[in-house]
């Protein structure tokens, strides 16, 4: 049922299908439940040079999707994350119909404090919804949470092996260039430690198709300031992939 809004992004539709589903698309199904997202490709291609992961298969189409395989832990699927809730959730969306259950997500974004270190990991608790994509699959709210058991899990194993870490929200956007002072004192204000564009979208259809979802983000640029900083956040391979083998570990205890 459509539930009416003078703005569109608000009309929230509660129709569990839609004229196209995932389904429709017969990509087939995996033989695990358990994948990794990860927007490191010098990580994967490192791996992939190694032989320690092996293409599972490619997802065809205008943009193709490379599906690998740990080759020491075959139950474990590794692929890279596309920029935005379109495409990164659109994607988790169809790896839920294939036969995805348990995903962990890995990536960096840009810090709302100074004080987050480069490559200091987030514990994401949820998302603050400033774009359209999440509002598909869940009704309107300012903040979406990830499930508090699977975000327990994930607590629990850092703690137990001393990983240090911060928690608490991320502020989801779409629009890179748009990040104003004010909104990011805004957000900042709310409780958004980190600023990136796929959270609020991935831990939407993780509640709508009802299956678990963990993330960790480290910090990278800084926006906290009078002017950005990138600080060479992309540039820090030994925390990506550190955190690649870390999410590797988790994916099996959610």
């Amino acid at each position: 049922m459509l539930h009416k809004n003078e703005f569109p992004v608000l009309e929230f539709d509660d129709a569990p299908t839609a004229k196209l589903n995932p389904a429709d698309f017969g990509c087939g199904r995996f033989d695990t439940d358990k994948m990794i997202i990860t927007f490191f490709p010098e990580v994967v291609d490192k791996l992939a040079g190694t032989g320690r992961i092996v293409v599972e298969r490619t997802i065809p189409g205008e943009n193709p999707v490379v599906i690998y395989r740990f080759a020491e832990e075959p139950d474990v699927l590794l692929t890279l994350g596309q920029v935005g809730c379109p495409a990164c959730a659109g994607n988790l969306d169809q790896f839920n119909d294939m036969g995805i259950t348990k995903v962990m997500f890995c990536g960096g974004g840009g810090v709302l404090d100074r004080d987050i270190g480069v490559g200091q990991l987030l514990l994401v608790d949820g998302a603050i919804r400033d774009e359209g994509f999440s509002y598909q699959y869940i009704p309107p709210s300012r903040v979406i949470y990830i499930n508090p058991e699977v975000r327990e899990k994930i607590r629990q194993y850092l703690d137990e092996n001393r990983v240090p870490y911060l928690q608490g929200l991320t502020w989801t956007t779409d629009a890179i260039f748009r990040e104003t002072p004010d909104r990011i004192a805004r957000r900042r204000a709310e409780g958004a430690k980190i600023v990136e564009m796929e959270q609020a979208g991935c831990i939407a259809v993780a509640q709508f198709r009802g299956f678990a979802y963990g993330a960790l983000i480290y910090g990278g640029d800084d926006l906290s300031g009078e002017e950005w900083s990138n600080r060479g956040w992309r540039s820090r391979e030994g925390v990506r992939w550190d955190l690649v083998a870390l999410c590797k570990k988790l994916v099996k205890i959610i």
